[in-house]
């Protein structure tokens, strides 16, 4: 697992959510089976979403597909600071199913951490599109890509930008996303491909209706 081309041999590092962003990404809401019989006022509220988080930093939005690119344009395609991408997805969670973007030595390439992607152990297929979403935004902005071959949503982990990690026993470890790995082998990972030192494991993380297994985000 460990070795010469990880991110943390070559010094790359994971920053906080709070550092300044070149960007947001997000994912136009296109399905309507994430809001069952609830899904007519989400496009609108949404591009509100959008528009105030445009007034303080650029948002970059993956609204692949015809239908969901002629929405997006006539609902935030004229607002300052939005750029749209043809690239296709199943759903709207763009931080579960998103890159994880990693800050390198002055002299490095811009990469990213492509995590596999399977809606939360297989509850919502298909996920195919949205398990490519970080390739396509790798070639789309020359990144260099680490794939470290295992499942990880974005929201199962958050850090301080100094090296510590929190995530949850039960988003992690389920048999479902990654079979019957360790948190020893877990560790080795996080460690190697997020460059954190200290990762702090929360247990017994249930939420009443939470699909997510214990995501860190929902806590």
């Amino acid at each position: 697992m460990s070795g010469p081309s990880t991110p943390r041999d070559l010094h790359y590092r994971w920053p906080a959510e709070w550092t300044p962003h070149a960007a947001t990404w997000l994912a136009w809401p296109h399905n309507r089976e994430s809001w069952p019989g609830r899904f007519e006022p989400v496009p609108a509220q949404f591009a509100r979403f959008v528009r105030t988080l445009a007034e303080f930093e650029p948002v970059r939005i993956n609204a692949g597909g015809p239908q969901a690119m002629a929405e997006a344009r006539r609902l935030v395609g004229d607002a300052p600071n939005v750029t749209l991408h043809d690239i296709p997805t199943n759903d709207a969670w763009c931080r579960d199913h998103g890159p994880t973007f990693l800050v390198g030595p002055a002299d490095a390439p811009p990469a990213l951490v492509d995590w596999g992607y399977n809606a939360w152990g297989g509850k919502y297929p298909p996920f195919d599109l949205d398990n490519l979403v970080p390739q396509r935004i790798a070639a789309l902005q020359q990144r260099r890509v680490f794939t470290p071959g295992i499942v990880l949503e974005g929201g199962a982990i958050e850090n301080n930008g100094r090296g510590v990690l929190l995530t949850t026993e039960r988003c992690l470890l389920p048999p479902n996303l990654n079979g019957t790995m360790s948190r020893e082998r877990m560790d080795g990972y996080l460690r190697d491909f997020l460059a954190v030192v200290i990762i702090l494991w929360l247990a017994h993380c249930d939420i009443p209706g939470d699909d997510t297994d214990g995501h860190i985000d929902q806590l």
